[in-house]
């Protein structure tokens, strides 16, 4: 559920620098002055607080899915998403004074980002919670991680294989067989819808290295990367639904409330939640949020939409998150988290 932030999540692991600074005065306070600077710089809502809220938002953003699905082609769940989450980003741009990115090299990359990263992971989900429970879309986002992995090891020389990370990579791959009963022949679950979910948790593996590789060096807050990328993919996607869906003819309550509720909340406020929280506890941390998405999802399925879990879901997930933790570069968390600036409290 992922923007540049992505929301989805992963939609989670989406900001992976430190965000601009805010702009400061060439002279240094005075001593009596810095107090109360530092004391306006801090976050009135404590961190952990603000993870858990993440947590949660991306977490029901599968569930707000599948209800948006009850009443819109899956293209105008995507449509509506991104329509709402642009303009959550562009309200905070207007509010912090940023403007959107300049330059048609940088518009050009953001536009391939804005696929992989938006377009086409969000319309994916879309179709595939058409045909298989939100609890198992969720567990498949989790799956970002193993396929970040596999392609880093390809596309970035740095990312050095390992055999812990080879050993995270075959428990993950033994936690998808799990959640699917593949030893039932994957009896009882949609392998169309399945590999769907699956494909756009892989997209937005790709999409991460695309704009590591070439978006990171733009100079640009994360904010205005991601309103630009919005933006960028409200437009593609404004222009393929009518093509390949009628528009809609009706508008239930519930439905549109659930596609305003995970673009405002899932992909615009999301990002600016994550946002804060990599600049004050940095990366690392931020992104462990990845972790608790899937229980969540499965608990709101369960509990909201009455969707059933048997015994292999539940184990499967923890098997895949297992499996992810361990393909993270421990060494490259670290050096993120060295580059966050410090903070005076």
């Amino acid at each position: 559920m992922r923007t540049t932030s992505s929301s989805s999540p992963a939609d989670s692991a989406s900001v992976t620098a430190s965000p601009a600074a805010p702009h400061t005065s060439a002279s240094a306070p005075t001593s009596a002055a810095a107090p109360a600077a530092a004391e306006r710089g801090r976050p009135r809502v404590d961190w952990r607080i603000r993870f858990g809220a993440l947590a949660l938002i991306w977490g029901f953003s599968f569930l707000f899915i599948k209800v948006g699905t009850d009443g819109f082609a899956p293209l105008y769940v995507s449509l509506g998403r991104m329509v709402s989450g642009t303009a959550v980003l562009g309200v905070a741009l207007v509010a912090k004074r940023e403007r959107l990115p300049r330059g048609l090299r940088v518009w050009a990359h953001l536009a391939v980002a804005a696929f992989l990263l938006n377009a086409l992971p969000f319309t994916l989900f879309a179709y595939a919670e058409l045909s298989i429970p939100s609890t198992l879309a969720g567990i498949c986002n989790a799956t970002t991680p193993l396929w970040g992995m596999v392609l880093s090891l390809v596309a970035l020389s740095e990312d050095r294989p390992t055999r812990r990370r080879f050993a995270g990579l075959g428990l993950g791959f033994l936690g998808v067989l799990t959640v699917l009963g593949a030893w039932q022949g994957f009896s009882g679950q949609d392998p169309a819808g399945t590999v769907m979910a699956l494909i756009a948790s892989a997209s937005y593996a790709v999409g991460w290295i695309y704009v590591r590789r070439t978006l990171s060096s733009t100079g640009r807050s994360h904010l205005s990367t991601a309103g630009g990328q919005l933006l960028l993919g409200t437009v593609q996607l404004a222009v393929v639904a009518p093509l390949v869906s009628p528009l809609p003819t009706s508008f239930p309550a519930l439905s549109v409330l659930s596609v305003c509720a995970l673009g405002a909340l899932g992909t615009g406020f999301a990002f600016l939640l994550q946002y804060g929280l990599v600049a004050e506890v940095g990366p690392t941390t931020a992104t462990l949020t990845t972790y608790f998405t899937p229980v969540v999802a499965a608990v709101a399925g369960v509990a909201v939409l009455g969707e059933r879990l048997s015994w292999n879901t539940p184990v499967g997930a923890v098997i895949v998150l297992a499996g992810a933790a361990l393909t993270q570069n421990r060494n490259q968390n670290r050096n993120q988290s060295k580059k966050q600036p410090a903070r005076k409290q």
